[in-house]
């Protein structure tokens, strides 16, 4: 708790700091003066003025102690009075060009640290699944497409686009869920060993897919779900069906009734689908322990889940998949982190504009609970993972921002537009006016959100 705490403020801290930042920097390069720079609202807990500081500035610097934003506040004539021999200062009198950098900064430098933090996770490297197959999901598009499992996935691409290497499952994965949402077929390199071998390509028609949004249902139905796997016994519970029948932590399961096992995976659909017609029946498992071969009768237990039936055994199943450490050089490292932002941004505008048009559910729309739940678990797992999910919140920060909502950088963006097309800003009515419906939705949006992460955490 107090690791997700402590991870949770730390990312708000940054990227709100950043965010801010960039405003004040550009602000600042651009002739106006900024009275006060605020990371955080609320009670005071620290503030200072720079000795030195920069031409025409008298810059004071806050930290607020609820960390749910900032801000920067700039000489203005709309807000206060401003003497005529600073008017020149005031942002109200600074060019269109100059107010619309302004506004713009602070999107900018979110987008600018995810390419960044993404390029510092290529250059220290990260141990990631190795891109092997595990035998693909009955009557799912994968196995239509003739993979068997076992398969190395040496390139992909989206149909139409050259093939790329794929350095792990994670890349595969997120190549799937590209062409998932996008609709859009992948092409698929494989082949039977990862260095030499005979390779064949093969092409998963996931425009044809019925579901679309990007949780576990789709990838059950793509087929591919996680990379191969050991198909063995991890800690038994004592009360489950895995204890009662006998297996044993390191046991490795071989046949399951009729079926041969081969993967951790296969193993796991086999055990949720034996309560798919009723209760589980008594299988008779073929399992290996210490060289010698077992035969064991499980029957798994019936559970509820996402208002399906499904079976368990009451025992972690599956060993974890081989690892590749994947790192870049520093010039490939800050490309890769620089696509990736683009592809995330693009990916995330999509994701909304499906949302508002009623193709994708939003419940895919999350709040702070679930950021504060992902940084805890991120950073728990590492430095790297830590860093991935401040590059991917700094992202849809920059995104957000830049949404046409009157009460966002990208509203007053909108504003400028309007003024450098008719030649008049947007008078004081329609600004109250907007700004009024803007905060309307961006509550909703948000009461939407924090519903769905409790809806999330109560199950």
């Amino acid at each position: 708790m107090l690791t997700t705490l402590i991870a949770f403020i730390v990312a708000l801290g940054v990227l709100i700091a950043v965010h801010e930042w960039g405003h004040y920097r550009m602000a600042v390069a651009r002739g106006v003066k900024v009275l006060r720079f605020s990371v955080g609202f609320g009670p005071t807990l620290a503030r200072w003025k720079p000795r030195r500081q920069r031409p025409g500035q008298d810059t004071e610097f806050v930290i607020g102690a609820i960390p749910l934003g900032g801000y920067v506040r700039m000489l203005d004539e709309r807000e206060a009075t401003v003497p005529p021999e600073q008017r020149h200062l005031a942002f109200n009198t600074q060019p269109l060009k100059s107010r619309a950098l302004i506004v713009a900064a602070g999107p900018v430098a979110n987008l600018v640290l995810a390419a960044l933090l993404y390029a510092a996770v290529n250059w220290i490297g990260v141990d990631e699944p190795r891109a092997v197959l595990a035998p693909p999901l009955a009557g799912s598009l994968a196995e239509k497409a003739g993979l068997h499992g076992g398969e190395f996935v040496r390139r992909g691409a989206l149909a139409g686009d050259e093939l790329e290497p794929l350095a792990s499952f994670e890349s595969l994965r997120w190549l799937l869920t590209r062409g998932a949402l996008d609709a859009h077929d992948v092409v698929l390199e494989v082949a039977s060993a990862p260095e030499g071998g005979r390779s064949r390509e093969l092409t998963l028609p996931l425009s044809s897919l019925r579901a679309r949004d990007p949780d576990a249902r789709l990838f059950r139905e793509v087929g591919i779900v996680s990379p191969l796997s050991r198909p063995v016994i991890g800690e038994v519970m004592p009360d489950g069906a895995a204890g009662r029948a006998g297996l044993r932590e390191g046991d490795v399961v071989r046949r399951v009734g009729g079926v041969a096992v081969h993967d951790g995976q296969q193993l796991r659909e086999l055990i949720r689908a034996s309560a798919a017609d009723g209760p589980p029946p008594l299988a008779a498992w073929q399992v290996e322990r210490g060289g010698r071969v077992l035969d064991v009768d499980v029957q798994p237990d019936a559970r509820e889940e996402d208002g399906q039936r499904i079976g368990r055994i009451g025992a972690f199943v599956g060993a974890a998949p081989d690892l590749v450490t994947v790192r870049l050089g520093p010039l490939d490292g800050l490309w890769a982190g620089a696509v990736r932002v683009w592809e995330v941004s693009a990916l995330s505008l999509r994701l909304l504009g499906r949302m508002l048009v009623g193709e994708l559910s939003l419940k895919n729309l999350s709040g702070p609970i679930a950021i504060a739940d992902y940084a805890g678990k991120s950073a728990s797992l590492g430095l790297t993972y830590y860093l991935g999910f401040l590059a991917l919140i700094s992202v849809s920060l920059g995104v957000l921002n830049l949404l046409p909502l009157p009460v966002l950088d990208g509203g007053h963006l909108m504003y400028y537009l309007w003024e450098a097309v008719t030649g008049k800003p947007v008078t004081g009515v329609w600004l109250e006016r907007l700004q009024y419906v803007g905060m309307c939705l961006l509550l909703t949006m948000m009461a939407i959100a924090m519903y769905n992460d409790v809806a999330h955490r109560l199950g």
